[in-house]
């Protein structure tokens, strides 16, 4: 990529992403096989094209990355939204045509940043739009998906538990009352999707952390199927969004560990999220009403 931006002068115009890959094909049985192909469309970059500093490059890739990663996540128009799997991928065309649209981009030595370098900083900028720090989760969310990141579904010990807890705002026994903990003997884990009960009542649940109903909703969708998962959804409207997110963000965590059995619940839930929205709505939405788009 970085010969072709070079030699030609071009910029990136545009990003399609195009669904390509059947889910049926023997490669993607039983794996994390990209569902789409991604077209990127370029023009001759103008000959007076400027130059930039690094550090406004990496400003104007925090302003303008994190709609672009909206449009893809969200969907629109009924499109369903970009899988988890070619997040990654997709969010190349975005950043470049920020990149590509200059004649170089300057390092505060003089030298001229590199393509590689810039896909570093396009995939943090995904990391940080996706982190539940960013302020759509909770406290116990936030507790759970840093331990998660440390210790996938092992034990750990409850003092680093303890403390994580208290500074995310919580507590170890709040998770555990949450449901998604367990704690015993000095160790702590997190409870897989599998291990969550079937009776589970949301009328009854006093809190619901969006881990929890994230899970739940996992679990609803591999054992009953989309209009389970929808009927669900219809209960929590509300939680659509950081749901969606927080199904992004675990993907990208279990794809960093090569955790790819967990990483392959997340993505087959975005999968099929706009038949369970569909799905949602035909069962009839209980309070508010549920602002996606798609």
């Amino acid at each position: 990529m970085e010969e072709f931006i070079g030699d030609i002068a071009c910029r990136i115009d545009g990003t399609w992403p195009v669904r390509t890959e059947g889910s049926g094909r023997i490669l993607a049985k039983g794996t994390n096989a990209l569902a789409s192909s991604v077209v990127l469309v370029c023009r001759r970059r103008p000959e007076e094209s400027e130059s930039i500093a690094r550090k406004e490059f990496q400003r104007q890739l925090r302003r303008e990355m994190p709609e672009a990663l909206e449009a893809m996540i969200g969907g629109s128009e009924g499109a369903s939204p970009i899988a988890p799997v070619d997040l990654a991928q997709a969010a190349i065309g975005p950043g470049m045509a920020i990149f590509s649209q200059y004649e170089a981009v300057l390092n505060q030595d003089g030298s001229c940043m590199t393509v590689h370098d810039v896909l570093i900083l396009i995939n943090r900028s995904i990391t940080e739009y996706l982190s539940p720090e960013s302020g759509s989760f909770d406290s116990d969310t936030q507790f759970c998906s840093a331990w998660f990141e440390q210790y996938g579904w092992t034990k750990g010990p409850f003092g680093e538990a303890d403390v994580l807890a208290r500074a995310k705002g919580t507590s170890v026994d709040g998770v555990v009352e949450a449901g998604v903990l367990e704690s015993g003997g000095g160790k702590v884990r997190l409870l897989k999707w599998k291990e969550y009960p079937t009776d589970w009542d949301l009328a009854q649940d006093e809190c619901t952390p969006v881990w929890e109903a994230l899970h739940h909703m996992i679990r609803r969708l591999n054992e009953d199927g989309e209009s389970a998962a929808g009927e669900l959804l219809a209960r929590m409207p509300e939680k659509g969004e950081p749901l969606r997110q927080l199904a992004y963000h675990l993907y990208t965590l279990c794809e960093r560990n090569r955790w790819a059995e967990d990483a392959r619940a997340y993505n087959e839930l975005i999968g099929v999220w706009h038949a369970i929205v569909t799905a949602s709505h035909e069962v009839g939405h209980k309070g508010e009403s549920l602002e996606l788009d798609f």
